[in-house]
């Protein structure tokens, strides 16, 4: 499996300040954008899988909407965020 718990906790330790602050916005955008990557290599293999479609399209949605809450609350967390992750925008 490609998210065991310590990938999980070493995303939550690195984005949100200890692997115990699984909530924070940050932590979170993190771990979806892990999980995008992953979906999108494997799109890139099986081009006619359309759940995995589907749902890469759901966590896209997903993290947006959590970019645009950052970005509405703390423009400086939503910055760092994006340059952390290198996420276009």
């Amino acid at each position: 499996m490609y998210l065991t718990s310590e990938v999980k906790k070493d995303i939550f330790k690195k984005h949100g300040g200890s692997d115990k602050n699984t909530g924070s916005a940050e932590s979170q955008v993190a771990l979806f954008t892990h999980r995008i990557d992953h979906l999108t290599g494997h799109l890139k293999n099986n081009k006619k899988d359309f759940g995995t479609q589907r749902a890469l399209l759901n966590l896209v949605g997903k993290r947006r909407a959590l970019l645009d809450y950052l970005k509405n609350t703390d423009i400086m967390r939503y910055r760092a965020v994006i340059k952390v992750l290198d996420i276009r925008k």
